[in-house]
Protein backbone atom coordinates (compact mmCIF):
# COMPACT_ATOMS: atom_id res chain seq x y z
CA UNK A 1 0.00 0.00 0.00
CA UNK A 2 1.07 3.55 -0.73
CA UNK A 3 -0.67 7.15 -0.28
CA UNK A 4 0.84 10.04 -2.00
CA UNK A 5 -0.60 13.34 -1.03
CA UNK A 6 0.35 16.92 -3.12
CA UNK A 7 1.69 20.25 -1.97
CA UNK A 8 -0.07 22.11 -4.54
CA UNK A 9 -0.39 22.78 -8.24
CA UNK A 10 1.85 20.63 -9.45
CA UNK A 11 3.03 16.87 -8.77
CA UNK A 12 4.26 17.11 -5.50
CA UNK A 13 6.47 15.08 -3.67
CA UNK A 14 6.75 10.80 -3.57
CA UNK A 15 7.50 9.36 -0.62
CA UNK A 16 7.26 6.26 1.26
CA UNK A 17 4.22 4.01 2.70
CA UNK A 18 3.15 7.04 4.38
CA UNK A 19 4.53 9.68 1.91
CA UNK A 20 5.10 13.06 1.77
CA UNK A 21 4.35 14.71 -1.59
CA UNK A 22 3.37 14.25 -5.06
CA UNK A 23 0.25 12.05 -5.75
CA UNK A 24 -2.79 11.78 -4.75
CA UNK A 25 -3.62 9.97 -1.81
CA UNK A 26 -4.92 6.33 -1.71
CA UNK A 27 -3.03 2.91 -2.51
CA UNK A 28 -1.86 2.71 -5.95
CA UNK A 29 -2.36 0.22 -8.04
CA UNK A 30 0.40 -1.19 -10.71
CA UNK A 31 -0.12 -3.41 -14.15
CA UNK A 32 2.41 -5.74 -14.29
CA UNK A 33 6.00 -4.80 -15.33
CA UNK A 34 7.69 -3.74 -18.35
CA UNK A 35 11.14 -4.08 -18.98
CA UNK A 36 11.97 -1.65 -21.82
CA UNK A 37 14.59 1.24 -20.60
CA UNK A 38 14.20 3.37 -23.82
CA UNK A 39 13.41 7.15 -22.55
CA UNK A 40 10.22 7.71 -24.44
CA UNK A 41 9.62 3.95 -22.90
CA UNK A 42 10.11 5.32 -19.62
CA UNK A 43 7.83 8.43 -19.90
CA UNK A 44 5.16 6.77 -21.27
CA UNK A 45 5.19 3.97 -18.08
CA UNK A 46 5.49 7.60 -15.73
CA UNK A 47 2.59 9.12 -18.26
CA UNK A 48 0.24 6.10 -17.28
CA UNK A 49 0.84 5.95 -13.70
CA UNK A 50 -0.19 9.21 -13.12
CA UNK A 51 -3.40 9.16 -15.58
CA UNK A 52 -4.26 6.16 -12.97
CA UNK A 53 -4.31 8.49 -9.95
CA UNK A 54 -5.00 11.98 -11.39
CA UNK A 55 -8.36 12.09 -9.62
CA UNK A 56 -7.09 11.04 -6.69
CA UNK A 57 -4.17 13.11 -6.56
CA UNK A 58 -6.84 16.28 -7.93
CA UNK A 59 -8.97 15.63 -4.61
CA UNK A 60 -6.13 15.13 -1.71
CA UNK A 61 -5.39 17.65 0.40
CA UNK A 62 -2.38 19.90 0.06
CA UNK A 63 0.36 18.47 2.89
CA UNK A 64 1.54 22.01 4.12
CA UNK A 65 -0.86 24.79 3.33
CA UNK A 66 1.20 27.79 5.48
CA UNK A 67 4.45 26.55 3.28
CA UNK A 68 2.69 26.64 -0.24
CA UNK A 69 1.23 30.34 0.58
CA UNK A 70 4.78 31.30 1.05
CA UNK A 71 5.76 29.36 -1.92
CA UNK A 72 3.13 31.43 -3.89
CA UNK A 73 3.85 34.86 -2.47
CA UNK A 74 7.61 34.12 -3.11
CA UNK A 75 7.18 33.30 -6.82
CA UNK A 76 4.86 36.31 -7.24
CA UNK A 77 7.42 38.90 -6.21
CA UNK A 78 9.77 37.74 -9.26
CA UNK A 79 6.53 37.76 -11.69
CA UNK A 80 5.32 40.66 -13.75
CA UNK A 81 1.91 41.17 -16.06
CA UNK A 82 3.98 41.46 -19.31
CA UNK A 83 5.47 37.70 -18.52
CA UNK A 84 5.18 34.70 -20.76
CA UNK A 85 4.99 31.60 -18.42
CA UNK A 86 5.83 28.22 -18.28
CA UNK A 87 4.80 25.31 -16.11
CA UNK A 88 6.00 21.97 -17.42
CA UNK A 89 4.58 19.05 -14.48
CA UNK A 90 1.83 21.28 -13.84
CA UNK A 91 -0.68 18.21 -12.62
CA UNK A 92 -4.07 19.14 -12.23
CA UNK A 93 -3.30 22.92 -12.65
CA UNK A 94 -4.47 24.52 -9.59
CA UNK A 95 -1.00 26.49 -9.37
CA UNK A 96 -1.30 27.79 -13.05
CA UNK A 97 -4.27 29.01 -12.77
CA UNK A 98 -3.67 31.00 -9.17
CA UNK A 99 -0.72 32.42 -10.70
CA UNK A 100 -2.81 33.55 -14.28
CA UNK A 101 -3.85 37.14 -12.51
CA UNK A 102 -0.16 38.10 -11.73
CA UNK A 103 1.10 37.36 -15.41
CA UNK A 104 0.39 37.64 -19.02
CA UNK A 105 -0.29 34.34 -20.31
CA UNK A 106 1.50 30.95 -19.20
CA UNK A 107 1.59 27.97 -21.10
CA UNK A 108 1.45 24.82 -18.76
CA UNK A 109 2.13 21.15 -19.75
CA UNK A 110 2.36 17.82 -18.23
CA UNK A 111 2.82 14.29 -19.64
CA UNK A 112 -0.32 12.71 -18.23
CA UNK A 113 -3.25 13.62 -20.63
CA UNK A 114 -5.82 12.48 -17.22
CA UNK A 115 -4.23 15.16 -15.04
CA UNK A 116 -4.47 17.89 -18.36
CA UNK A 117 -8.59 17.03 -18.64
CA UNK A 118 -8.62 18.06 -14.59
CA UNK A 119 -6.44 21.04 -15.32
CA UNK A 120 -8.67 22.38 -18.32
CA UNK A 121 -12.38 21.67 -16.27
CA UNK A 122 -10.66 23.76 -13.36
CA UNK A 123 -9.73 26.48 -15.50
CA UNK A 124 -12.75 26.45 -17.83
CA UNK A 125 -14.87 26.84 -14.38
CA UNK A 126 -12.92 29.54 -13.05
CA UNK A 127 -13.18 31.62 -16.23
CA UNK A 128 -9.70 31.69 -16.70
CA UNK A 129 -8.42 32.89 -19.99
CA UNK A 130 -4.79 33.15 -19.95
CA UNK A 131 -3.56 30.08 -19.16
CA UNK A 132 -2.92 26.84 -22.23
CA UNK A 133 -2.88 23.59 -21.17
CA UNK A 134 -1.40 20.80 -23.19
CA UNK A 135 -0.09 17.04 -22.53
CA UNK A 136 3.28 17.27 -23.39
CA UNK A 137 6.56 16.47 -21.55
CA UNK A 138 9.34 18.72 -21.07
CA UNK A 139 11.69 16.50 -22.55
CA UNK A 140 9.56 16.43 -25.97
CA UNK A 141 8.60 20.33 -25.94
CA UNK A 142 9.78 22.36 -28.74
CA UNK A 143 10.30 25.43 -27.85
CA UNK A 144 12.54 28.38 -29.46
CA UNK A 145 15.60 29.72 -27.26
CA UNK A 146 14.46 32.78 -25.20
CA UNK A 147 10.61 32.33 -25.57
CA UNK A 148 9.70 32.77 -21.77
CA UNK A 149 10.28 35.21 -19.07
CA UNK A 150 10.12 32.63 -16.00
CA UNK A 151 9.92 28.73 -16.05
CA UNK A 152 8.09 26.89 -12.86
CA UNK A 153 8.73 23.33 -12.32
CA UNK A 154 7.39 22.40 -9.35
CA UNK A 155 7.81 19.37 -7.59
CA UNK A 156 8.66 17.62 -10.87
CA UNK A 157 12.81 17.52 -10.71
CA UNK A 158 13.12 14.68 -9.33
CA UNK A 159 10.41 12.33 -11.07
CA UNK A 160 12.32 13.26 -14.55
CA UNK A 161 14.78 10.79 -16.10
CA UNK A 162 17.38 13.28 -16.62
CA UNK A 163 17.09 16.52 -14.38
CA UNK A 164 20.14 18.18 -15.80
CA UNK A 165 18.63 17.98 -19.47
CA UNK A 166 15.52 19.44 -18.29
CA UNK A 167 17.25 22.62 -16.12
CA UNK A 168 19.86 23.13 -19.32
CA UNK A 169 16.41 23.41 -21.56
CA UNK A 170 14.69 25.86 -18.91
CA UNK A 171 17.94 27.65 -19.19
CA UNK A 172 17.61 27.60 -22.83
CA UNK A 173 14.16 28.49 -23.01
CA UNK A 174 14.43 31.33 -20.41
CA UNK A 175 14.79 35.44 -21.82
CA UNK A 176 17.86 37.08 -20.16
CA UNK A 177 17.26 38.00 -16.78
CA UNK A 178 14.26 35.27 -16.79
CA UNK A 179 13.92 32.97 -14.08
CA UNK A 180 13.41 29.16 -13.28
CA UNK A 181 11.52 28.39 -9.65
CA UNK A 182 11.63 25.00 -8.63
CA UNK A 183 10.58 23.09 -5.85
CA UNK A 184 12.29 19.41 -5.26
CA UNK A 185 12.38 16.83 -3.12
CA UNK A 186 15.56 15.64 -2.48
CA UNK A 187 15.54 12.35 -0.95
CA UNK A 188 19.71 12.00 -1.17
CA UNK A 189 19.99 13.57 2.16
CA UNK A 190 17.37 11.22 4.06
CA UNK A 191 16.14 8.40 2.11
CA UNK A 192 19.33 6.59 0.46
CA UNK A 193 17.65 3.47 0.35
CA UNK A 194 15.14 4.73 -2.14
CA UNK A 195 17.72 4.32 -4.94
CA UNK A 196 17.01 0.76 -4.04
CA UNK A 197 13.29 0.27 -3.38
CA UNK A 198 12.37 3.07 -6.17
CA UNK A 199 13.44 1.29 -9.05
CA UNK A 200 11.80 -1.80 -7.90
CA UNK A 201 8.43 -0.26 -7.05
CA UNK A 202 8.46 1.07 -10.52
CA UNK A 203 9.02 -1.85 -12.05
CA UNK A 204 6.00 -3.66 -10.65
CA UNK A 205 3.81 -0.61 -11.82
CA UNK A 206 3.72 1.03 -7.96
CA UNK A 207 5.16 4.26 -8.54
CA UNK A 208 6.82 6.47 -11.53
CA UNK A 209 10.70 7.61 -12.20
CA UNK A 210 12.13 8.75 -8.56
CA UNK A 211 15.44 10.22 -8.63
CA UNK A 212 17.69 10.09 -5.66
CA UNK A 213 19.74 13.17 -4.91
CA UNK A 214 20.87 15.88 -2.56
CA UNK A 215 20.19 19.13 -2.09
CA UNK A 216 23.97 20.12 -3.12
CA UNK A 217 23.64 17.58 -5.85
CA UNK A 218 20.53 19.65 -7.23
CA UNK A 219 22.55 23.33 -6.58
CA UNK A 220 24.86 21.98 -8.90
CA UNK A 221 23.25 21.28 -11.51
CA UNK A 222 21.52 24.50 -11.74
CA UNK A 223 24.87 26.31 -11.07
CA UNK A 224 26.14 24.22 -13.68
CA UNK A 225 23.53 25.34 -16.41
CA UNK A 226 24.19 28.61 -15.64
CA UNK A 227 21.78 29.78 -13.38
CA UNK A 228 22.60 31.94 -10.24
CA UNK A 229 20.49 31.27 -7.27
CA UNK A 230 18.65 34.02 -6.04
CA UNK A 231 16.18 32.77 -2.92
CA UNK A 232 16.28 29.62 -1.52
CA UNK A 233 14.29 27.73 1.43
CA UNK A 234 13.67 24.58 2.65
CA UNK A 235 10.70 24.77 4.97
CA UNK A 236 10.44 21.62 7.39
CA UNK A 237 14.07 20.84 7.43
CA UNK A 238 15.04 18.48 9.54
CA UNK A 239 10.58 18.07 10.67
CA UNK A 240 10.42 15.87 7.62
CA UNK A 241 11.88 12.92 5.84
CA UNK A 242 10.41 14.32 2.16
CA UNK A 243 10.43 18.14 2.97
CA UNK A 244 11.45 19.87 -0.45
CA UNK A 245 14.07 22.99 -1.13
CA UNK A 246 12.35 25.71 -2.76
CA UNK A 247 14.90 27.82 -5.14
CA UNK A 248 14.62 30.51 -7.93
CA UNK A 249 17.82 30.81 -9.93
CA UNK A 250 18.46 32.98 -12.22
CA UNK A 251 19.71 33.29 -15.88
CA UNK A 252 21.95 36.60 -16.02
CA UNK A 253 20.53 39.77 -17.94
CA UNK A 254 22.91 40.14 -21.13
CA UNK A 255 22.23 44.19 -20.58
CA UNK A 256 23.69 43.88 -16.92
Amino acid sequence: MKTIVREGGGPAEIAGPKGAERPTSGPLKGRGSDRSTHPVEKMSRSARFWDRNAERYSKSPIADEAAYQRKLQITREYVRPDMAVLEFGCGTGSTAILHAPYVKHIRAIDMSSKMIEIAQRKADAQKVENVTFERSAIEELGVAGQAFDAVLGLNVLHLLEDKEEAIAKTYRMLKPGGVFVTSTVCLGETMKFFKVIGPIGKFFGLMPTVRVFTTKDLEKSLTDAGFDIDYQWQPGKGKSLFSSVFIVAKKADETA
